[in-house]
C-alpha cells in the first residue's frame, strides 16, 4: 500500500491497521483501499453537522462515481466541520489520492473492492433513510429479525464475502477442499457476526440518539419505554447475543478452513475480540449499563500471541481458542 494510505490506515483505526499489517503484501492494497473508502462513506454518514438529505446525497454521488470508472471522485470536502475525530478529517481530505489508487488497482482487485462498497453504501443510505430522516425525538427501532439480518450483511457480512472473493483470487491455496461458494457463506456469516457485536455493545448510545437495532417486533414494550426500563429488552439481548456466538462460530469454522497463516492470524484477531467482548457483556448486560464494554490491552495482547501460535495449524488453532473462552 502507498506509505501515506497507509499511514492513513493507522490513524484511522488502530485495530484493522494491524489487522492489515499482517496480511500478505499482495492483499494490503485491496483491502486496505476498500476499508478506507468504507470508512469515508461511513464518516459521512455520521456527519452530525450535515443534514441527512446532505449526507444522503453524498453517498448517492459517490455510489455514481464508483459505477462509472470515468466520474470524477465526490468532493467531500463540505462534512469535514461536522467530524470531530482529525484522522477521519484527513481522510475526507483524501479522496482524490483514494480514487486514483482504486483506478490504478489491477481489473479484478477493482471490481472487488466497487462490488462490496455498493452494497455497504446501500446499507448506510438505507440505515440513514430508516433513523435519521425520521421526525421528533421518538425512539425508532428496526421492525424485525429480517431487517437486522438485512442490515448486518449490508454493512459487514458482505466484507466477509469480499474478503473470502480476494484472498481466493491472489492466493489460490486459501482453502484447499472447500467450495468457494460455502467459504462465502461462512465469511458472510463471520462479518454478520462482527456486527452483531458492535450492534450490542452500542446498544445504550444508540438508544440516547433514537435509535434501536433490536427488532420491534421481538420487544415486550415500546422501543421509547426501553430509555426508562432497559431491563425489559433483556431477553431479546440475550437471543440476539446467542445469534451472535452462532455467527461467531462460523467465523471459527471459517478460520479453521483457510491456510495462509498471515490470514488466520488476521482473521483470529476480530473473531477473539468479538468472543471477548460478549463475555464481558454477558457480565455488563447491554442496554442496562452506560459503560461501553471494551477488551483491555493486556488482553488483547495476549490474544496476539494466542493468534500466533494459533496460525501454526488446527491443532494449536483450538488450543488458542479453548484460551480465549476461558480467559
Amino acid at each position: 500500500m502507498r506509505q501515506g494510505l497507509d499511514k492513513l490506515l493507522a490513524a484511522v483505526s488502530r485495530s484493522f491497521y494491524l489487522t492489515i499489517r499482517v496480511l500478505p503484501p499482495a492483499l494490503r492494497t485491496p483491502v486496505g483501499l476498500g476499508y478506507l473508502l468504507a470508512r469515508a462513506s461511513d464518516t459521512v454518514a455520521d456527519s452530525a453537522e450535515a443534514s441527512p438529505a446532505a449526507r444522503l446525497e453524498a453517498l448517492r454521488c459517490m455510489g455514481e462515481a464508483l459505477a462509472a470508472p470515468g466520474l470524477p471522485p465526490p468532493d467531500l470536502s463540505s462534512f469535514a466541520s461536522g467530524v470531530p475525530d482529525p484522522a477521519e478529517r484527513a481522510l475526507l481530505a483524501t479522496i482524490p489520492s483514494l480514487w486514483e489508487a482504486l483506478a490504478e488497482a489491477s481489473r479484478a482487485d477493482r471490481e472487488e473492492i466497487v462490488a462490496v462498497l455498493r452494497v455497504i453504501l446501500e446499507g448506510q443510505a438505507l440505515d440513514l433513510t430508516r433513523f435519521a430522516l425520521g421526525e421528533g425525538p421518538a425512539v425508532r427501532a428496526l421492525a424485525t429479525a429480517g431487517e437486522l439480518e438485512d442490515y448486518t450483511y449490508r454493512v459487514a457480512g458482505c466484507v466477509g464475502v469480499f474478503w473470502t472473493r480476494i484472498c481466493l483470487l491472489h492466493l489460490p491455496r486459501y482453502a484447499p477442499g472447500v467450495e468457494p461458494e460455502a467459504l462465502a457463506r461462512l465469511g458472510a456469516s463471520f462479518g454478520q457476526g462482527l456486527q452483531l457485536v458492535n450492534i450490542l455493545r452500542d446498544a445504550p448510545a444508540d438508544l440516547v440518539q433514537g435509535r434501536c437495532y433490536l427488532p420491534a417486533a421481538e420487544l415486550p414494550v415500546s422501543p421509547e419505554a426501553l430509555r426508562a426500563d432497559p431491563a425489559a429488552a433483556r431477553a431479546v439481548c440475550d437471543r440476539w447475543m446467542e445469534r451472535t456466538r452462532e455467527r461467531l462460530a462460523d467465523g471459527f469454522a471459517y478460520i479453521e478452513a483457510i491456510r495462509p497463516w498471515r490470514i488466520r492470524l488476521a482473521c483470529f484477531l476480530p473473531w477473539a475480540l468479538g468472543v471477548r467482548t460478549v463475555a464481558r457483556m454477558e457480565r455488563s448486560r447491554p442496554l442496562e449499563t452506560a459503560v461501553r464494554v471494551k477488551v483491555p490491552r493486556p488482553e488483547v495482547r495476549r490474544i496476539f500471541f494466542w493468534g500466533i501460535v494459533g496460525a501454526l495449524g488446527n491443532a494449536p488453532l483450538r488450543w488458542a481458542a479453548g484460551r480465549v473462552r476461558k480467559a
